[in-house]
Order: structure tokens, then sequence, then C-alpha cells
């Protein structure tokens, strides 16, 4: 096994990136961030889809407390700003979709990190946990951001001040991931939907992901011109040419790598 904090392997493209620290739970230290920084960006290039997991029992127990100073609050905020926002932001921006296989806790930035992704596929005995509270911090890493437009108001507030663990099963049933799984099949599942992505019509899911993005801040007018300008792309594309095609033929389209 590689001692590197981060794991990457590209395969019928696609990216597996894996956090690699099982000791402490894939608790985040520096080089980790940096690490998953650099695959995620990596991913974004040459593969179709990128699947982010974890190694060992647990998918991510946030940040790892031992690698920042306490004594300088300061620092954790410029950790915040300087390292996990870019991470964030390689997630929500990056132009193929994001599939978060969360086999076991995602607590704190971890849980945050996994809610950030397109498809979130978790194994039933996972749960996700705003551990903020019960050292005296609020949630970041885009947790007060998510859970709003996720799971609604109430339930949000209640998972961020009580910071219990919410199960797999609880999380699907609340709208906060796509699906929770046997565990025995969490690998299985994540697989087959990561093939389903990467043999898709590459252009248009990108586009679904702008568009859906987009519309957290966007009015109804803007969001109209939007989905305009980007339906036009994709009416223009080889894949939707294709796709008609199939359709009137009932057959399986087959896209273009």
């Amino acid at each position: 096994m590689s001692d590197a904090s981060v794991l990457y392997a590209v395969q019928d493209r696609i990216a597996t990136v894996t956090l690699n620290r099982s000791a402490v739970m894939n608790a985040l230290n520096a080089a980790m961030r940096r690490e998953l920084l650099s695959a995620l960006r990596q991913g974004a290039t040459e593969a179709r889809v990128i699947i982010l997991a974890g190694s060992g029992n647990g998918f991510c127990s946030g940040q790892d407390l031992g690698d920042v100073d306490l004594d300088r609050p300061e620092e954790l905020a410029r950790i915040l700003d300087k390292e996990y926002t870019p991470i964030l932001e390689a997630i929500y921006e990056c132009p193929v979709p994001v599939i978060a296989a969360v086999n076991g806790a995602a607590v704190g930035a971890g849980a945050n990190i996994a809610l950030a992704c397109d498809i979130v596929i978790a194994a039933q005995s996972a749960v996700f946990v705003q551990a903020f509270a019960r050292i005296g911090l609020m949630p970041d890493a885009g947790g007060t951001y998510w859970l709003p437009r996720q799971i609604g108001f109430a339930r949000a507030m209640g998972a961020a001040l009580l910071a219990e663990p919410v199960s797999a099963r609880q999380a699907e049933s609340w709208g906060m991931i796509w699906q929770a799984v046997a565990d025995d099949r969490l690998a299985e599942v994540v697989a087959a939907r990561a093939q389903q992505l990467a043999d898709g019509p590459g252009l248009a899911i990108g586009l679904i992901k702008r568009a859906l993005r987009a519309s957290y801040g966007n009015g109804l007018d803007d969001q109209l011109a939007l989905e305009a300008q980007l339906q036009g792309r994709a009416l223009h594309s080889d894949d939707f040419r294709e796709g008609a095609m199939a359709f009137l033929a009932k057959r399986k389209p087959r896209c273009k790598a």
C-alpha cells in the first residue's frame, strides 16, 4: 500500500481518488489537502467521472486537530480560506461529475466535502456528523451552504446544533444523499453509476451540472436564459444527434468517448 495521503488511479475513463490515512480515519492534514486538490484537478482533465472514496473503515473524520497549532486560531482560519476553499471549488466547478463513495463515518469537514459532491452513495452503516459544536465550533467547509439546500432549514439547524450522527438511511430519506446501499454492495453500485456516467453524453452531463449549480444563485429569468444558452450548445452536439437517432431507432445510444 502506498504511503501517499491520497491515492489516484484512472481506468475506463473513471478517476478514483482515495483518502489514504486510514489509521486516523482519513483525517485531513496539510499533505492530504494538497494531494487531494491535485488529484481532483488531475481527474477533471483525465477522466469523465471522479469517484472520491476513503480507505479503511471510514470516509473522513474531518480536520486533523493534531496538525494545527490550537494556540494560533488564525492559522485554522487561514487553512479554511486557502486550503479547504480550493478543494470545495474543485468539486463544485469540476466539469465532470464527482461521486462520493461514503464507506463509513463522514465527520465535520469530511462530511461536508462528501456533501459537496454531485452524487453521494453511502454504505448503510455510514453516518454523517456535523460534529463542530462538540468542540465549540460552527460548521465549515461548506456545511452551512449545502445543508439548508439539501435537507431544509429545520433539519440543517438541528444537525448543526445537536451534532448527532445522521445515518445513511436517514440521510437518504431527508434528501441529503442520493442513495444508501448495503455495505457489501457499495463498491459495486458506485462502479456501475460511474460507468453509466462515463459512457453517457459528456457534454450534456457537464451542462446539467453547471445549470443546477447555477440555480442556487439565479432568479427564474436568469435561470431560463442560462438553460436556453446551454441547451443551444447541447443541441449542436454529436451526442444529441446520436441520442435522437437511437431513440427513433429504439436502440441504445453510442456516445463518443
